[in-house]
This record gives C-alpha cells, structure tokens and sequence, in this order.
C-alpha cells in the first residue's frame, strides 16, 4: 500500500531541496525524520512536517503501522518562480529568479502491516526487501555476466567536466 502526500509551493530552489531529500530516500520513515531533526539546512524543517503529514494519513486513513513505513519515492520538481531585478551599473537592471518547489512524497509499507495487526511489543524481525532490477544488473556486471555501465557526470558535475576553459 502506498501513500502520497505533496507539499506545492515551497519558497526554496528546488537544488536545494533535493540536496535533503537524497538523504532520506529510501530510508524507514523513523530514520528519515530522525535525520531531518538535526539536518541544519533550511529544507529540512518542511520535509520533515511532510513526512509527518503522510505518515499520519497513513496510520488514519489507510491503518498501516507507522513503524513499518519507508520512504519510497520523494520527488522534487520545480515550482513557480517570481520574478524580480536588481539595478546595475549605467542604469541598467538585472534579473533575480526567486524559486520555488513542488515536493512529493511516496510511502510505503514493508509488510503491508496494519494497525491492528501490529506487535504490540518485542524487537522486530528482519524483513527480507527483494534486490531491484537495477540492483540485479549491478550484482551481475560485478561477476562479470554484464559489461560495466559506464557512467557520465549527472547534475553539477557534468556542467563542471563539459565546459570549456581557457
């Protein structure tokens, strides 16, 4: 079972924020605002309240076990950007983008646990999450089946390594 919650218009550049949602994709939903808890940078605060949102329409409207949830997919996309300028030298005015994101996030139950069907006490068992594809193909280019991926600079980097200096 899944559940979706989205937070539109939130007056941070969306770099910024996918900066902390890396860092709790795929975690457990206790891991995930633990980590947001004490993250210093200003995206955490309203990332950790959605987390909070969702988990709670979860244990409500869907009685799933907030001890069994993780974070499954959190997007970040870009939102409405404001424009403004600045004045400049000889009288000419230069543009201030002020953006914005739109943030959705997916959870999902390990074991599709409910509630009710919850322990009630005792440490929890290990639960077994089968290896995704793209983990397989990564197992199998390292016995030497597949050739290695080669992979190009993603984000920053690749603006970075593509430019042309002098």
């Amino acid at each position: 079972m899944e559940v979706t919650a989205r937070l539109n218009n939130l007056r941070i550049g969306p770099r910024k924020v996918r900066l902390v949602a890396g860092l709790v994709r795929g975690q457990s939903l206790t891991a995930a605002l633990a980590e947001l808890e004490f993250l210093t940078k200003r995206a955490a605060r309203p990332l950790h309240k959605l987390l909070r949102a969702a988990a709670a329409d979860a244990e409500h409207n869907f009685k799933l076990a907030k001890d069994d949830l993780f974070v499954k997919r959190i997007v970040v996309n870009g939102g409405v950007t404001m424009k403004r300028s600045t004045p400049r030298a000889f009288g000419r005015a230069a543009p201030i983008r002020k953006r914005g994101s739109h943030v959705i996030v997916t959870l999902e139950s390990r074991t599709g646990a409910t509630a009710a069907s919850a322990p009630a006490a005792g440490p929890a068992a290990p639960s077994v999450v089968a290896p995704s594809d793209g983990q397989a193909k990564k197992a199998a280019a390292k016995a030497g089946s597949l050739p290695a991926p080669k992979l190009a600079p993603r984000g920053l980097g690749r603006r970075y390594f593509s430019r042309k200096t002098g």
